[in-house]
């Protein structure tokens, strides 16, 4: 995510390096850099200029504190002016109502039903809410066959009426539908286009002019650029909708959308897309985007997706088999099944600071993780449980039954004890003293 405009960003700082004070000369190159990372990045050019224009000006007015070299000061400041052109403050989404009704619009192939399926499911399983989503496509039977497809996944019910080609008639019905039977929210996916017609424009207008959604998303692929930006101004002229969902930000974006969209439409972002899966969506925070973008990682958001998975009943089981040294393939399988719940492996390794640049030429293989699981899943149920068992007969069999070599399963079952004999360690209160007490005594 941004690795290009995070790395060219990083190259304009660096012309400060060495200096001892912010001076117009030494600062007017940066800002130049800083610029041309902006505008390569397919940041609107308008945009571009204001953002460096506010940076020197800041600059210039802020006293370098000894502490703070003028290359850390710049990035503190771009940091602090990146958060505000992203929006400042994080948006939160309004579903309240008897139902809450929130309206998905966009382009066709921007991810609008999938984001429906999402958004759904972060209302159901995060916020405790009874959703329903409404197949409004009148035009793509596929589409509408996508979100039963989803729904059914998901165990949310899906509200169609395939022979109705009126989308304010099945909009308002499937409303009435959800007030009766029980539902809080309802998420309408409307019909997209290849490219905005006028048609399209007065078909989702008369939509929300017959149901007064309490929210009306903009659903935007971020791969598309400065494109995006252009169809958001257009889509709002119409629609004036509440604020924007940015899909697809796991691929190879160059980040013009995210940074552009608020100060051209005026409108926040409010969600991201973050993969495939139902759950990868993530509430839009702009300061913590801003520090990913800086390659200063995003730790909380991190933290926030291993608590979505963690499961404190669970965790409490865990504990105790690591602490009576029971701990087993079982439970080793188990947590890394929930990593792999997080997401895609180098965006969560590139949320923890200074990670991002260390891995930005390395390639991480999200299936590295199958060979492990093929392994253990050719191992007996006593053998997962005991892997003292296993000897070298068994571990023949295991390479066997895995595709994997021999060499491949005395390195899983060395990394297992390695991981075993470190968690015990850990559970160990006296242990940690003293492995932090001798550690503090270490020089460099």
């Amino acid at each position: 995510m941004f690795n290009n405009l995070q790395d060219k960003l990083d190259k304009a700082f660096k012309v400060l390096k060495g200096h001892g004070k912010i001076t117009e000369i030494n600062v007017a190159e940066t800002l130049k850099e800083v610029r041309r990372a902006l505008l390569d990045a397919d940041v609107n050019f308008k945009t571009a200029k204001e953002f460096t224009n506010r940076l020197k000006e800041k600059a210039f007015g802020r006293d370098v504190l000894t502490s703070l070299k003028p290359s850390q000061l710049m990035v503190k400041i771009a940091q602090e002016e990146l958060t505000a052109l992203m929006g400042g403050e994080t948006a939160e989404l309004d579903y309240s109502g008897s139902p809450g009704i929130i309206l998905m619009s966009g382009l066709q192939g921007s991810g609008k039903t999938t984001f429906s399926g999402k958004l759904a499911n972060y209302l159901k399983t995060q916020k405790g809410k009874k959703p329903l989503l409404v197949a409004c496509d009148i035009y793509r039977p596929a589409a509408i066959d996508q979100l039963h497809v989803l729904g059914e996944a998901l165990a949310i019910e899906v509200y169609s009426e395939r022979e109705n080609k009126n989308p304010v008639s099945i909009s308002s019905n499937a409303i009435a539908y959800a007030r009766s039977n029980g539902f809080n929210v309802v998420i309408i996916d409307t019909a997209g286009r290849l490219a905005v017609d006028e048609q399209m424009m007065t078909e989702i207008a008369d939509v929300k002019n017959a149901i007064n959604p309490t929210e009306t998303l903009f659903v935007v692929d971020s791969m598309t650029g400065q494109d995006a930006v252009n169809t958001a101004a257009s889509f709002n002229e119409r629609l004036n909708f509440d604020g924007v969902v940015l899909t697809k930000l796991d691929g190879d974006t160059r980040g013009g959308a995210a940074l552009s969209i608020k100060s051209v439409v005026n409108k926040p972002i409010k969600f991201i897309g973050t993969g495939e899966k139902m759950d990868a969506i993530d509430v839009f925070h702009p300061n913590r985007m801003a520090d990913r973008i800086l390659g200063m990682g995003d730790v909380i958001s991190l933290v926030e997706r291993a608590q979505m998975q963690f499961d404190e009943e669970e965790a409490k089981k865990l504990q105790k088999k690591i602490r009576k040294n029971t701990f087993d393939f079982n439970d080793f399988i188990g947590q890394i099944q929930q990593i792999q719940k997080m997401g895609n492996m180098k965006d969560l390794l590139g949320m923890i600071p200074g990670m991002g640049k260390t891995l930005k030429n390395v390639d991480i293989d999200d299936d590295a993780f199958k060979g492990i699981e093929s392994i253990i899943q050719s191992m007996t149920n006593a053998e997962r449980t005991t892997p003292e068992l296993i000897d070298n007969s068994r571990k023949k069999r295991i390479a066997r039954g895995s595709g994997k070599s021999l060499e491949d399963v005395n390195k899983l079952l060395k990394q297992f004890q390695e991981t075993k004999k470190m968690m015990k360690l850990m559970s160990n209160k006296q242990n940690m003293k003293s492995l932090m007490k001798s550690m503090g005594g270490m020089k460099n």
